[in-house]
């Protein structure tokens, strides 16, 4: 797994042109933090793709632990960073000036772990219950899993309307699940775990017991901080509406279009 070379980061350039279209100063500061994160490693790799990548065989059996911090922040080329943060960055103006910066920052790190970590089980059941040793070195990198576990927070809390999947309205609370049945079918190679991973620790966080373990948790470490109700205000200029859905993994088939004309465009 190698990042192709590319005389110009066309992903990086219209990523970069997004921040600075809606406004650094319209960006909470742990949504502009994770992205400035995300984009730095990708400039500067700590380590090449093949030593990042999450797989059972290389974290569990290889002990190398330290894959599920690097994975969730590198990412394969351009595209895949670009996707992946026009992704982060619409549902993390979103959520965090909802929850609060503090407490945004607690889901994303909280986020960014236990997705590896359920995304490793699922690789291992999946070796084991098909007795396929294969499942045991897919080797993920990416904020994708982050991101599908954040879609379902952002579903949760702005309930009812409709999103668009694959040209069919599909009610918001089941448009994680329509969005991970289409990618699993029209791209056939993509992580159908990693995807899988994060809306399970969403609905962990949402359904589950994970908000009421981490508020304890958070307890433990400082009783007299309060994370809820910590809001920042921003300017409404400069704002726009989102344009991609999130890249998980591996695109989606309205992304995976929207990529062969950005390519196409790339090559001119």
């Amino acid at each position: 797994m190698q990042r192709r070379s590319r005389g110009i980061n066309t992903g990086l350039i219209l990523l970069l042109s997004q921040i600075f279209h809606v406004g650094i100063s319209n960006i909470p500061p742990v949504t502009l933090a994770t992205l400035v994160l995300n984009i730095w490693f990708f400039l500067n790799p700590l380590k090449p793709l093949f030593e990042s990548c999450l797989s059972v065989e290389k974290c569990y059996q290889q002990k190398d632990w330290q894959r599920l911090l690097l994975s969730p922040f590198h990412h394969a080329d351009d595209w895949h960073l670009y996707f992946n943060m026009a992704s982060m960055l619409w549902k993390g103006i979103n959520l965090e000036r909802r929850l609060g910066s503090r407490w945004f920052a607690y889901i994303i790190v909280t986020f960014s772990l236990l997705t590896g970590a359920v995304y490793l089980f699922l690789e291992f059941a999946l070796a084991e219950f098909m007795d396929e040793p294969g499942f045991r070195r897919n080797c993920a990198v990416g904020f994708s899993g982050v991101l599908f576990a954040l879609k379902v927070l952002n579903n949760h809390y702005c309930p009812g309307g409709f999103a668009n999947i694959l040209g069919f309205p599909v009610p918001n609370r089941f448009a994680c699940w329509a969005e991970l049945v289409a990618i699993h079918f029209i791209s056939p190679g993509t992580s159908f775990a990693g995807h899988l991973a994060g809306i399970l620790v969403g609905l962990m966080y949402t359904h589950g017991p994970l908000q009421k373990i981490m508020k304890k948790c958070a307890g433990i470490f400082s009783s007299n901080m309060h994370y809820y109700g910590h809001q920042y205000h921003f300017n409404s200029s400069g704002t726009s509406q989102p344009s991609p859905p999130p890249y998980g993994f591996h695109l989606s088939a309205e992304e995976e279009m929207r990529r062969q004309r950005l390519r196409r465009f790339d090559h001119q």
